[in-house]
């Protein structure tokens, strides 16, 4: 038998609306109110300063390690802008923007960062998984999520955050296959940074794009300047309308890039040049957004300067409400809590012995 060529889909879309330089697509641009477009810069800025906050605290010994998002915060925020409160954020552990959009509070952020569970309590009115540490295990909720709003018959969708580093996991193929296959209605949002920690783009995939990826599984991917917010913005709403309607997944694809290290544990210029972080500080997603919405008319060096004074002020009362809570939380023998049902004898056993040295500790303490 001759051998048949298979027609299938092999042209991925690139999207850019706004690029660095402030020169805008008019016929691309995406309609978002006034308002809409000042809170995005307001919550974007916030992010940047928290970022730089966090990390000044994190050098002072006053938080743990923590993984900054400077740089990408445009891709978290144009795509998590047009979801409705009822559906469904699943991150990474880099969507710090997106999660301060859909609520999380700052100090929160602080406390987790501090080691204390309480930092990751989701109130019941939040639609929201707490950040997934393991690269792409989230995938797979987000995907279960999906399957259970469409079994139930409900109009509302997930949608999940990742690196490019997750495309090389089997959660993340796994994740695709199923939602592709049931019309799960999932926003699968890659943030391709160019960086797994330390293992760049093209030791972890042959393709040259990873939107690509979703023609093998039969469902829509486009590829977006990661780093513009319209863009995103404008790739996101199509594929929430579309999952929203019954049309199944969509894969995103942000080129964008961490201009930070990966954790304040990590130590970039082992792996990368200055040089490549400097061009990619040119493309700056929020200079970017400013210079836009100083072209509207929507912003001025003075309601700049205001937004400032009202974010660090914000940032600063939010440090202060989390150490104070710190001091009333951490007792530690709630690491022997909730790993059982009924705690077996010898962990019984070991929690008396740490209480009577906690308390050994106590006495020492009060008579010094």
């Amino acid at each position: 038998m001759p051998r048949k060529k298979i027609n299938i889909s092999d042209k991925v879309e690139h999207l850019a609306i706004l690029n660095e330089k402030g020169d805008l697509d008019k016929k691309l641009e995406p309609e978002i109110v006034d308002d809409l477009l000042l809170k995005l810069h307001r919550t974007m800025f916030l992010a940047r300063k928290f970022d730089e906050r966090l990390l000044s605290l994190q050098r002072q010994g006053r938080i743990g390690t923590f993984p900054p998002i400077s740089g990408q915060e445009a891709a978290h925020l144009g795509a998590v802008a047009v979801l409705r409160p009822t559906d469904w954020m699943v991150p990474a552990f880099r969507e710090t923007a997106a999660e301060i959009w859909r609520g999380r509070s700052l100090e929160s952020i602080i406390i987790y960062n501090n080691g204390f569970n309480e930092g990751v309590d989701i109130p019941e009115d939040r639609y929201d998984f707490p950040i997934s540490v393991p690269v792409g295990s989230q995938v797979l909720h987000a995907v279960g999520l999906g399957w259970a709003a469409k079994y139930r018959q409900k109009d509302d969708v997930a949608m999940t955050f990742f690196g490019d580093g997750a495309t090389s996991e089997g959660d993340f193929h796994e994740g695709m296959n199923f939602a592709a296959v049931f019309q799960a209605p999932v926003v699968f949002i890659c943030q391709n940074n160019h960086w797994a920690i330390s293992i760049p783009l093209s030791k972890q995939t042959r393709s040259k794009t990873l939107a690509q990826k979703a023609v093998a599984y039969g469902m829509p991917g486009i590829q977006v300047d990661g780093n513009d917010i319209l863009a995103v913005f404008a790739a996101a709403q199509e594929a929430v309308d579309r999952a929203r309607s019954g049309g199944g997944p969509t894969f995103i694809e942000c080129v964008t890039y961490r201009l930070m290290m990966h954790t304040t544990a990590d130590d970039p210029k082992r792996y990368r040049t200055d040089k490549e972080v400097e061009r990619w500080k040119n493309r700056d997603p929020l200079p970017r957004f400013q210079k836009y919405l100083v072209g509207k008319g929507l912003l001025t060096e003075g309601t700049m300067a205001e937004i400032e004074s009202e974010v660090l002020q914000e940032i600063q009362e939010a440090v202060d409400r989390a150490e104070a809570q710190i001091k009333t939380l951490g007792n530690p023998l709630d690491m022997f809590e909730h790993a059982y049902a009924d705690m077996p004898p010898y962990l019984e056993e070991q929690k008396k012995e740490f209480e009577r040295e906690l308390a050994e500790i106590n006495k020492e303490g009060n008579h010094g």
